[in-house]
């Protein structure tokens, strides 16, 4: 691959984040969740036109960690993991079947857990993702 193609591939770019309140709304009104602990993921396929094929949110709970560096030290690994593993399963996948969607996901997790850890556990939640996708729509899985 050339260093271009490389380099847009493991991004994250503010286009991707979901920041619009509609939407979000609509995400946890209408959307499909499932747990993967200790994360639990909301997803909804979105007919607007973006730019990426999905756009996500990341929460961590200000009940459950009072302290703002623990809410960002979790959505920093959250994010960093979701970077380097979007690409693999659940990108390809939409790409292919012309889909975008909106996911956000929130940490439900009791202790801070390790980046090995969170970064094994979001690689099976985009792993599930792309399987209730392909599920939902026939999509074959690659």
């Amino acid at each position: 691959m050339s260093g271009s193609i490389m380099a847009t591939m493991y991004t994250f770019k503010k286009e991707e984040r979901l920041c619009n309140k509609r939407l979000i709304d609509k995400l946890f009104h209408n959307g499909s969740s499932f747990l993967c602990y200790p994360f639990k993921a909301s997803w909804l396929y979105n007919s607007e036109p973006q730019l990426f094929p999905v756009q996500v949110l990341f929460s961590v709970p200000k009940r459950r960690y009072k302290h703002a560096v623990d809410r960002n030290l979790i959505k920093r690994c959250m994010r960093e993991s979701y970077r380097l593993h979007k690409q693999q399963g659940l990108y390809n996948l939409l790409q292919s079947a012309d889909k975008t969607i909106v996911l956000s996901i929130g940490y439900i997790g009791k202790e801070i857990e390790p980046y090995s850890v969170i970064e094994k556990k979001m690689l099976k939640l985009l792993g599930q993702l792309a399987g209730q996708l392909a599920a939902t729509d026939n999509i074959p899985v690659k």
